[in-house]
């Protein structure tokens, strides 16, 4: 027997309360991001950084805009407007400036060293999310979750050596792929920060895909009019439409993975989330394995074994927490 729409919508409304849920919207947009990752780069070489940091929101904005249509006038919908006001727009518009400077340093990054380093490289923003988060939105991480976020830390930096470099070198704290990638990591974790606050300053009234929906579909919208006039005017369009295959794929896939981000943001703190989401890192190593036939030398294995130690603290404070609640 089919099961009704309007039941289906009911039964995610009852999902949303559960003190789990953000878990698989974390993953799946994780692994989401790393196929746009990887498509990115194909076009970095072949566009310039800022042309493909825009496909990252002009080609995904259409699937934003069917996701939302779907939300409200889907069979069986409940979805409500939400109540928009000032301090909701200006953490969106934060989170939405951030996001395109940590996009273009995380794509000039991946074109100093290997896909994988250059993603690890900016997942230093695991411990500046932590930092912010409890300054601009007063939420504070367990002490598990910050042992969590100093381990996997320490394999970013690890990972930000270059190849030949020494532990104490000052060369290697200040190579090119190193500042790259703490110039992605703080973008990421402001506009993290800011898409979190958009969130909370909507309140608990309204459900957690319909508050990521909205915040997706703003943030895309003054990125592809704000980098868009300026690729525009600087090398022009034409570019990015005629690689509309890799285009389309990086934007659906960009937009596929910000919603299930800005839904996660929407049911639980950005640190927990932000630390989970480094699994991207294992599927890029996997990508830049399988895909790209890039080598790790064993420190950078070093340094992604020390994300995963950080990914496991974390996913057993989760379930720790769930059997106290």
């Amino acid at each position: 027997q089919a099961v009704s729409a309007p039941f289906l919508f009911l039964m995610f409304d009852s999902l949303a309360s559960a003190a789990w849920l953000w878990v698989p919207c974390t993953l799946f947009a994780a692994a989401a991001q790393t196929v746009r990752n990887a498509a990115q780069r194909t076009l970095t070489d072949e566009v310039g950084a800022l042309s493909a940091t825009l496909v990252r929101f002009l080609f995904g904005l259409p699937l934003t805009v069917a996701w939302v249509a779907f939300l409200y006038w889907g069979p069986g919908s409940t979805a409500r407007l939400p109540d928009f006001n000032l301090p909701y727009l200006g953490w969106i518009g934060m989170g939405a400036f951030f996001q395109i400077f940590a996009t273009a340093a995380l794509l000039r990054a991946m074109q100093e060293r290997n896909f994988a380093v250059a993603v690890t490289l900016s997942k230093t923003e695991v411990l500046q999310v932590g930092l912010f988060s409890v300054v601009l939105l007063h939420e504070l991480p367990t002490s598990m979750a910050v042992l969590a976020m100093v381990v996997a830390t320490l394999g970013v930096l690890l990972l930000g050596l270059p190849r030949q470099g020494q532990l104490l070198s000052w060369r290697a704290w200040c190579s090119k792929s190193a500042m790259y990638g703490l110039l992605a990591g703080a973008g990421f974790a402001i506009s993290t920060i800011g898409f979190r606050g958009g969130s909370l300053a909507l309140g608990d009234a309204v459900a957690p895909w319909v508050a990521g929906a909205w915040g997706v579909l703003i943030a895309q919208t003054l990125q592809s009019i704000g980098l868009g006039g300026w690729v525009a005017w600087r090398t022009g369009l034409g570019p990015i439409f005629r690689a509309w295959r890799t285009s389309l794929l990086a934007g659906n896939m960009g937009a596929a993975a910000s919603l299930a981000w800005f839904t996660a943001y929407a049911m639980h703190n950005v640190a927990d989330v932000r630390t989970l989401g480094m699994i991207e890192v294992v599927f890029s190593y996997l990508v830049s394995r399988r895909v790209l036939r890039e080598n790790l030398s064993r420190p950078e294995q070093i340094g992604i074994a020390l994300m995963l130690v950080g990914l496991v603290l974390v996913l057993v404070l989760v379930f720790v927490l769930s059997k106290v609640a």
